[in-house]
């Protein structure tokens, strides 16, 4: 499938951008100049930084891999994807299940112009790729890619990561959750990480600040806030976490809580 096209104005390479950010942080090679020196200001702000981004990143290729290897889900909804960074999601799906397919979804006319990365698919499966934004949800489930790649009479597994701390309560973000989660049939599966201060407030406050700051303002929330996003789902064992603490692989480095600003969770649809 070929990736859609954007026209230049779309591209601001002239202000931070949190797909690009993370980039940066994680040590990728797509990013721009204010994306590093936002990057820098945050890591001095928080030295953790680097480590939080890398376990949110590790939580998604551990709840992938369980929801292909465990529940059997084949196909995948991943919304907010970021710049392609090997393994991504359908390469870690289809290293169990070749046949999987992936529908990436995301607004920023960079990611798009490295789609093709993700866009790689193994021959018995597919990818495709989605230019729409979590605030409207109907363009997503209205695209042709999802119709056409999701077969909706067999579960999919959600996936929202590292992006739910950008979408604000005026936002509905309870209400977008429930509307993607809408018309997946029941033993379908949301897999999503939650942004928090719990652990090391001052230090993650700041960075919040500093993301405000370059027009990126995030909703951090307390483990009772985060958990309201899953009521009525049916949680998998351990439940809501820390994303580091979440089925962690064996052999997994230690890691300090104060290290980690980020819930994650894995949870079955019911009904």
């Amino acid at each position: 499938m070929a990736p859609q096209r954007y026209t230049g104005d779309r591209f601001n390479t002239g202000e931070a951008h949190s797909a690009r950010v993370y980039d940066y942080v994680l040590g990728g090679k797509d990013n721009y100049p204010v994306d590093q020196e936002a990057g820098e200001t945050m890591i001095q702000e928080w030295p953790a930084l680097r480590v939080h981004m890398r376990a949110n990143r590790e939580f998604m290729h551990r709840a992938a891999d369980y929801l292909v290897r465990e529940e059997g889900i084949k196909q995948f909804l991943d919304i907010g994807t970021g710049l392609p960074t090997s393994p991504n999601m359908h390469e870690v799906v289809q290293k169990v299940a070749p046949d999987a397919r992936v529908v990436y979804v995301d607004n920023d006319p960079i990611v798009l112009a490295h789609a093709r990365a993700l866009l790689t698919s193994a021959p018995e499966g597919r990818t495709a790729y989605v230019d729409a934004d979590m605030r409207d949800p109907a363009a997503i489930l209205d695209s042709p890619q999802f119709q056409d790649l999701l077969d909706l009479r067999e579960p999919v597994g959600l996936m929202i990561i590292g992006i739910l701390h950008f979408i604000l309560e005026n936002d509905d973000d309870h209400g977008l959750v429930r509307r993607l989660l809408e018309p997946l049939p029941a033993g379908s599966f949301l897999a999503m990480t939650i942004g928090t201060a719990d652990f090391a407030p001052e230090e993650v406050g700041r960075v919040a600040a500093e993301y405000a700051r370059r027009g990126m303002p995030m909703q951090l929330r307390t483990h009772a806030e985060a958990g309201t996003f899953f009521d009525g789902l049916d949680l998998v064992e351990p439940g809501l976490t820390q994303v580091h603490h979440w089925r962690p692989d064996a052999g997994q480095e230690d890691i300090d809580d104060r290290d980690i600003a980020m819930y994650g969770a894995v949870a079955r649809k019911i009904g």
